[in-house]
């Protein structure tokens, strides 16, 4: 592609002000265009979304059906990494295309789903404006952690079974103290590199479904490894190990070795995650 940009450049003569027009030629520059890509996927048989060496991910999937279907080279940026297990039913990346129309090309979601592996599926494509970031544009997300109280085989991998009472309202006492910390750096995973352990947390809730339990958690951002050490943390409440005032002693130690180990990724789920409108075309 050929690109033709014209500069209007002003100078001086004799106090008076002039202008003139250049004409510039850019050979082999793309003008690409950027899209958001809605996805779910069960993570239980990828090292979490990332591209990882010597690893199946669920970022290296999606970009190899992207660049076959769209035939060229797409590279994926993903709103999070999830873990080894962990699921979501709402994933949003963002990825640049030389096509403009890819938003409105009906047939499209059906050709990635018939490329991509039955544990991946493709909900949507959307247009937005150049600077928009998957990442760095959302406004929040939301977990949700499944939890049963009795074994079921058709929920194994989707649900961490845990056996014994569990008092429940005693575990929303100690969710709704989270709302009042900002610093989660004893429910941040070790040596994980994030520069700063703030989040705004939203919303800590448990509820009740038959003989499940779920567990929903809405902020800003999140840490690495922070929901599941949440709810390891609040399971030992429900279980009458540690009161639930203590999850306030436990946040302000910034300790991590203070929480309760981490509950297993594969009752873990990405639920949501919301955008501004106004970045969508």
């Amino acid at each position: 592609m050929i690109v033709k940009i014209q500069l209007k450049i002003n100078f001086q003569i004799a106090g008076k002000i002039n202008f003139i027009t250049k004409s510039y030629i850019y050979k082999n520059s793309v003008l690409k265009n950027r899209y958001f890509i809605f996805i779910s996927y069960k993570g239980t048989s990828y090292h979490g979304w990332q591209i990882q060496p010597h690893s199946v991910t669920v970022q290296k999937i999606l970009e190899e059906a992207l660049t076959t279907i769209l035939e060229e080279k797409i590279k994926t940026q993903g709103a999070g990494r999830t873990d080894t297990g962990v699921h979501a039913s709402m994933f949003c990346a963002h990825f640049d295309s030389m096509l403009d129309d890819l938003a409105k090309r009906g047939g499209l979601i059906h050709r990635l789903n018939s490329f991509l592996p039955e544990d991946i599926s493709v909900s949507s494509v959307r247009s937005v404006v150049p600077d928009a970031s998957a990442r760095f544009s959302a406004l929040s997300r939301t977990y949700k952690y499944y939890l049963t109280r009795t074994k079921d085989p058709f929920l194994f991998r989707s649900s961490w079974y845990l056996y014994g009472d569990i008092d429940v309202e005693s575990m929303n006492r100690a969710g709704r103290m989270l709302l009042n910390f900002n610093d989660f750096t004893s429910f941040s995973k070790l040596h994980s590199g994030s520069r700063t352990n703030i989040c705004k947390v939203y919303e800590a809730v448990w509820s009740e479904s038959g003989n499940s339990l779920i567990f929903t958690i809405k902020a800003d951002r999140f840490l690495r490894n922070m929901v599941r050490a949440i709810v390891g943390t609040m399971v030992r409440v429900g279980l009458g190990k540690i009161p639930p005032e203590e999850i306030s002693a436990i946040i302000e130690a910034k300790d991590r070795g203070k929480a309760g180990q981490s509950a297993p990724a594969k009752g873990l789920f990405l639920a949501n995650i919301e955008y501004p409108d106004e970045i969508f075309t």
